[in-house]
């Protein structure tokens, strides 16, 4: 859903990467530093009740991700550690975030259930992410789902801002049951996708060998 906003980003952020590389900053460095920043903003100010300040420190790094990416175009020194750097650390990222949120309701937030809730979107979120790449190391598509990483992102950023602003906390709540349910949803999709495509190479697997082994006592 949010692949359309990216050119815009993007172009948006080009001055600073062009920046970035004069300095001699390296897009690996940028990945770093985003998620430390990101951690940081969850870790620190979530737990303290500061929802707005970690939503607003969490936004000055998060755009990291399209920024390094960008870097790496701009230079030409895209490669597959990279790659593998952004998409590990990225998980960091999201585990913070929802583990932060998870520490705010087993604090100043007090509420067993959201902390349960938190806590869902932060396994699941993870799982989503596994199951895809499993996939497609077996050699199997799973891009389905109605909870993809940058859409959760967002959502659980706004809504936990706005609420804080607004002082309506409902709108952070919403959020977390809607992307529990979601996030959740979303594996189970892509499990049964997995589920599908390995049993019909299974089925093609075997009618081969019965034709082969027919046509092998034919002659």
């Amino acid at each position: 859903m949010l692949d359309r906003f990216k050119a815009f980003w993007v172009g948006l952020l080009n001055p600073i990467a062009q920046l970035f590389i004069k300095l001699g900053i390296t897009a690996d460095a940028v990945t770093l530093i985003g998620t430390i920043g990101v951690c940081t903003g969850a870790l620190v100010f979530f737990p303290r009740g500061e929802l707005l300040f970690g939503v607003l420190f969490i936004t000055a790094f998060v755009f990291s991700d399209l920024l390094d990416g960008h870097m790496s175009r701009l230079t030409g020194k895209k490669n597959r550690f990279g790659a593998f750097l952004d998409s590990t650390l990225d998980r960091i990222g999201d585990g913070a975030i929802f583990g932060g949120l998870a520490m705010y309701f087993a604090g100043p937030g007090d509420s067993r259930l959201y902390l349960w809730l938190a806590m869902i979107c932060l396994v699941m979120g993870s799982v989503t992410s596994y199951a895809r790449a499993k996939a497609e190391g077996m050699g199997y598509d799973a891009k389905v789902g109605i909870a993809e990483r940058a859409d959760r992102l967002v959502a659980i950023l706004v809504m936990t801002g706005l609420g804080a602003i607004f002082d309506l906390p409902i709108l952070m709540e919403v959020t977390l049951w809607a992307l529990a349910i979601a996030s959740t949803v979303t594996v189970l999709q892509r499990i049964w996708v997995v589920r599908k495509q390995a049993y019909a190479e299974a089925a093609a697997t075997a009618a081969t060998g019965a034709t082969g082994g027919q046509a092998g006592a034919e002659s």
